[in-house]
């Protein structure tokens, strides 16, 4: 069991985020264990978190159950806890059914219920007076994510005292989307509590800070805003990246080794292995990348007897009806495209709808011979980069959506437009038969580009312009 203490703790340096950076697990002797979290959020803070210290505040994933803080690698974990209604309301409701989809160009529907937004709004609060009871005299509080955009307001009303950063990790939408929502000026304003907000892409900065002038009428020169209460907030990009150097140590372990060869004699032992890593969302773009490979496989132009195309696709939101809905899709257009096109033991589509640990993943990366990466939208896609760093060969490829933010900087992958079937069926094409050197020569700039830029540089960016 992890280090538990009843006496309240003060951080110089807190992370504030919807979930807690721990999954629990069963032990061998039966008891419960906290591991680290494999999700992109996690991985990105993780290594902030264990350098800095301090406390991490979030919701441990269970309902309707509280529990007591511990220590976690180094750092305090303080759980909020949240009810059924809460989940089914705030998270579910509010985050991803009105907020996701409507910050990923609507690609569903957002929904809008005055109801969520009652909940949304109390449970912001909620994070928010945890934060403060934490912090210590002139803390650093760094905020995550769409779920929390009310907190930074909430907490500065509480601890003025205190300097609050702001980072979203998705895209922040054009005034033509953002408009739509009842509660925009609410929303806007709940962000200005901080001192700094951070955006993957220049794009989504120029978003906010025009919006902030129109629903708050705030002054504003380029990155800079003046605030209600005379405060200077500033709005930049800080483009999120890995830790290049931590994945590549872990694609070069011989224990990942032994599971990528073992892996590669799994299926088959193909001469070219297609990859596709993603959570199962509808903004990923996954049905039309199957059906893309569905038609190159159909069409003759790849050999399902000597090409292979894994797909993983991690469980996410599987309460959110979307999100179920996309499961069954996905599940009977690979069926149907295996049964026209692979043979009995060897399917043209393998597909894993599960969550591996970081060492598999690895091992899946360093055997791809193409990484396909097509969401529709994207803050900026972190699998395309892990994909880099663990690849040691240079006869690789990336194919790449150009509305994933990562495109602005991977710009020697083989970009498309996902929505273009043909278009992307071309790209992986291209991807596949390019000359060695070609394809060379876009690997080793794609490696320059993400060992140059990794998490640190990002996290110490961001902390200094907070700290300035």
């Amino acid at each position: 069991m992890p280090e538990q203490s009843s006496t309240p703790i003060r951080a110089d340096f807190l992370v504030v985020a919807n979930r807690l950076p721990v999954d629990r697990k069963t032990g061998p002797d039966g008891e419960p264990v906290w591991r680290t979290s494999p999700g992109g959020l996690v991985t990105a803070l993780e290594p902030v978190m264990k350098r800095k210290g301090g406390a991490w505040i979030g919701w441990h994933g269970a309902p309707d159950e509280t529990i007591d803080g511990f220590e976690h690698e180094g750092y305090r974990i303080v759980p909020v806890p949240l009810s059924t209604q809460d989940v089914e309301e705030f998270y579910e409701g509010f985050s991803n059914a009105t907020l996701w989809p409507l910050y990923h160009d609507v690609v569903a529907p957002p929904k809008f219920h005055r109801e969520w937004w009652d909940t949304y709004r109390d449970v912001n609060r909620r994070f928010a007076q945890a934060a403060a009871e934490v912090a210590a005299d002139g803390a650093t509080v760094w905020v995550q994510d769409y779920q929390l955009h009310l907190a930074p307001a909430m907490l500065r009303e509480l601890r003025p005292d205190l300097r609050i950063g702001f980072f979203l990790h998705i895209p922040f939408p054009p005034q033509e989307l953002f408009q739509q929502l009842p509660w925009r000026r609410q929303l806007i304003e709940g962000l200005l509590g901080a001192d700094l907000i951070g955006f993957q892409l220049p794009g989504g900065a120029a978003n906010f800070i025009r919006l902030a002038k129109r629903l708050s009428g705030v002054k504003a020169s380029r990155d800079t805003i003046i605030a209600p209460d005379g405060r200077t907030v500033l709005a930049r990009a800080y483009p999120i990246s890995i830790d290049a150097d931590g994945f590549k140590a872990l694609a070069d372990d011989p224990e990942v080794k032994a599971e990528a060869a073992k892996l590669r004699e799994d299926l088959g032992n193909p001469k070219t292995i297609f990859l596709g890593v993603d959570r199962l969302d509808y903004t990923k773009g996954l049905r039309q990348r199957i059906r893309a490979f569905g038609e190159l496989f159909r069409d003759g132009q790849l050999d399902p007897n000597e090409t292979v195309f894994l797909q993983v696709a991690t469980p996410s939101r599987e309460r959110v009806e979307e999100y179920r809905k996309l499961r069954d899709d996905i599940d009977l257009l690979v069926g149907r495209i295996n049964s026209q096109v692979g043979e009995i033991g060897n399917p043209a589509i393998v597909y894993r709808h599960e969550s591996y640990p970081r060492t598999s993943m690895a091992a899946m990366y360093s055997i791809a011979d193409v990484m396909v990466v097509t969401p529709l939208r994207d803050g900026m896609n972190l699998v395309a980069k892990e994909y880099v760093a663990c690849h040691e060969s240079d006869d690789a490829a990336l194919v790449l959506s150009e509305f994933a933010g990562a495109a602005k900087e991977l710009k020697q992958a083989y970009h498309c437009n996902p929505h273009d079937l043909n278009g992307m069926k071309e790209t992986i094409l291209r991807a596949t038969t390019d000359s060695r050197a070609a394809r060379s020569r876009r690997m080793r700039a794609l490696r320059h580009q993400v060992f140059a830029h990794q998490i640190d540089d990002w996290a110490n960016d961001f902390l200094r312009d907070l700290g300035a």
